[in-house]
């Protein structure tokens, strides 16, 4: 097994001067914030017919037709990566200005792609015999479509690439961020994911008896499987300037146990929140709270509460908000990382609904009650197929 996947203990932390959000709550950070306090799920009847009952978060608010510049990377992926990037301007106007357009690096995370666009022009080839006039699958399928969509609507010309290990995705950006900043690569960093719905997700979930028939219910003695959604969650971090939040350490970790199923005993789980403690350099009881991996599924929530016990022990209040949006994949880790970062800015973490009754093996603080309370800390979990971890940790700004 292959030890922490993290830079060397560190204490630096860099600001976070940015965020945007958009999923099944919403199309920005006011209109997610909203739903979360008013404990409202986003999850809803999935838009396509399936051979299986399930529910989905479907992405809320608009999406345009791409730029004419960029049209032929018009994709499903594309206009919501364009939308919720709309959250950013100001502050990326801002950053270019500062440093330069070739000191702004991109790192996205997605593990679905394009694959939507895919699957809708088969689907027409079956019935004309032959694939769209329009279909571009370099442009629309391949994963660094939406890295050059972005790249076009920011003017970046600093390093970028994509990171695609699955539910880990984007979360690890953030650990690539720190490195790029750290390396004198880049000053400044846009960070991120984004994921659609797509068949050949919901059907592989289905495959493998892990959705649910009702939105999921982490840590739930109830819980019975996943729900699916879309959206995503860019970050902006920087060298230095006036942060909303600090990015104070990132783990990582690779297990490689299971394919599918996470380690028993939640090793890299551990592993993966142990580093990013390390290079914050603070202690465990530090963290208030903790945006949890949380998928609603028996094994994982019961083997990932072991691992925050573990580590943190009982002082930090812990939710899933995978009960609002669904797990949106690829975009996961961002999403959950912002609403980390929100629950410092706001002093609010909101209910994990679903959850009561709880399960009794779990012997954590899980929130089921939205909170109002300092979090000066936060940590946000992602875990992924293959046993690819990672733990994300921010601070309040002094």
């Amino acid at each position: 097994m292959r030890g922490p996947m993290s830079d060397p203990p560190s204490p630096v932390a860099f600001p976070v001067t940015g965020f945007a959000i958009g999923n099944a709550l919403g199309a920005n950070v006011q209109e997610v914030v909203g739903a979360l306090e008013e404990s409202r799920s986003g999850l809803g009847p999935c838009p396509w017919d399936l051979p299986f009952e399930t529910v989905c978060g479907v992405f809320r608010g608009p999406l345009e037709a791409l730029p004419r510049s960029v049209a032929a990377y018009d994709t499903r992926l594309a206009r919501m990566a364009l939308a919720i990037l709309a959250g950013l301007d100001a502050e990326l106007a801002r950053a270019v200005r500062r440093w330069g357009r070739d000191r702004l690096a991109l790192v996205i995370g997605t593990s679905t792609g394009g694959i939507l666009e895919t699957e809708l022009a088969y689907q027409a080839r079956t019935v004309t015999g032959r694939l769209p006039g329009g279909f571009d699958l370099d442009r629309q399928h391949a994963f660094h479509g939406v890295l050059d969509v972005l790249r076009a609507r920011t003017g970046a010309t600093g390093p970028a690439y994509v990171v695609s290990t699955a539910c880990s995705s984007s979360g690890k950006v953030l650990a690539s961020a720190r490195r790029l900043i750290a390396a004198g690569l880049a000053d400044a960093v846009l960070t991120g994911g984004v994921d659609t719905l797509c068949h050949t997700t919901l059907r592989g979930f289905e495959s493998l008896q892990a959705l649910s028939r009702r939105a999921c219910r982490p840590f739930s003695a109830e819980r019975d499987g996943l729900s699916i959604g879309e959206g995503g969650a860019f970050l902006l971090v920087e060298r230095e300037g006036e942060g909303r939040v600090l990015l104070r350490g990132v783990g990582e970790s690779s297990d490689a146990f299971h394919m599918s199923h996470p380690h028993p005993e939640g090793l890299g789980a551990r592993l993966a929140m142990e580093a990013a403690l390390r290079q914050a350099g603070i202690e465990a009881d530090s963290v208030d709270h903790v945006n949890a991996h949380g998928t609603g599924t028996v094994a994982n929530d019961v083997v990932e509460a072991s691992a925050i016990a573990a580590v943190l022990g009982r002082g930090a209040l812990v939710t899933s908000t995978k009960c609002y949006t669904g797990h949106l994949l690829g975009a996961a880790g961002a999403t959950e990382a912002v609403l980390a970062a929100l629950a410092i800015e706001r002093g609010f973490v909101p209910a994990t609904l679903g959850a009561e009754p709880l399960d009794p093996r779990i012997e954590i603080d899980v929130c089921v009650k939205g909170a109002r309370r300092p979090v000066r800390t936060a940590m946000s979990n992602s875990f992924a197929f293959g046993g690819s971890n990672v733990s994300v940790l921010f601070g309040a700004c002094p």
